[in-house]
């Protein structure tokens, strides 16, 4: 057992076992195979995302940088030329204020992404269930007790995790399905089959025309949305019906675009929130106690 310094205090100890988290991620997919990439932090293209938040780009020469908002179209890039990638990236969303009381959101938060060439969500599925119980197994032999002590709901989750189709649980439950599950669930669980409507554009198309091959995965006991991903589109004919339906602009991906006509493979991956993964693990009120000078939407911070 590898010994670890452990410090009394709990932002500390939060800190600690969040780094820790962050290193065995790293370790256990280097283990399968991925290769680490470097992050981008401004791009003329980045996620559109499903709701609105407040612009963050940069004019520079005549031409406009924006903030990257998640590393979605780089990630279907870099498979060209590596199969496995992963990246701890930053991300910048400028959410509105309304978002300042959930505990689960950050203007700026680090996301770990990872990609699969020629993988099926199945793919993704697995691999996500094996590393969440690798590294919950790895905090428990280092941190176990303090872990415990802020967290007595801690526990090696047991796979494969449930999975709950998205209209099923709606029409059971209502429009506060999610957090109505999150809520009596005590594993976590992934919620498979979104709706068209509620997802962007790079999310692939199922055959009913309706739902996507894409997955949430949901913290148990109240804590929410733990990862988005998918399998995605690589067709440029079809990634063009499909900004048709999103109502977005070829021209604003004009970039992405000019790169899928060379070819992009199929793939498929997700991004897992850092500072919501700490929060859970160790039970915080908030994401804003998960890192060093955190930003909460619609206040100013260091």
């Amino acid at each position: 057992m590898i010994k670890v310094e452990k410090q009394i205090g709990t932002k500390t100890e939060v800190l600690q076992i969040s780094s820790e988290l962050i290193s065995e991620m790293g370790q256990f997919l280097r283990r399968e195979g991925f290769i680490e990439i470097l992050p981008v932090i401004i791009s003329p293209i980045t996620d559109p995302l499903n709701h609105s938040v407040l612009d963050a780009s940069i004019d520079y020469y005549g031409g406009k940088y924006s903030l990257t908002k998640s590393m979605i179209f780089h990630k279907q890039l870099a498979v060209r030329t590596f199969p496995k990638i992963f990246i701890f990236s930053p991300n910048v969303r400028l959410e509105t204020d309304d978002k300042s009381s959930t505990g689960r959101h950050l203007i700026e938060f680090t996301q770990l992404d990872l990609e699969i060439r020629n993988a099926k969500r199945d793919d993704i599925l697995d691999l996500i269930e094996r590393m969440f119980v690798d590294v919950f197994k790895d905090i428990d032999d280092k941190f176990g007790e303090i872990v415990r002590k802020m967290n007595p709901h801690f526990s090696i989750p047991s796979i494969p995790f449930k999975r709950v189709k998205y209209l099923e649980a709606y029409e059971k439950y209502g429009p506060d399905f999610e957090s109505i599950l999150s809520k009596s669930a005590t594993e976590p669980f992934w919620l498979i089959d979104i709706p068209i409507k509620e997802r962007e554009f790079y999310d692939r198309l199922d055959g009913d025309g309706k739902t996507l091959v894409d997955m949430d995965l949901i913290y148990p006991y109240g804590f929410g949305e733990a990862i988005s991903g998918g399998e995605r589109e690589y067709d440029y004919e079809r990634i063009l019906y499909r900004m048709g339906l999103k109502g977005n602009k070829p021209e604003d991906f004009e970039w992405y675009l000019e790169e899928v006509k060379k070819g992009i493979p199929p793939s498929a991956g997700c991004g897992i929130g850092v500072e919501r993964l700490t929060r859970f693990v160790c039970n915080l009120k908030s994401v804003a106690e998960a890192r060093l000078f955190a930003k909460v939407p619609g206040k100013m911070s260091i």
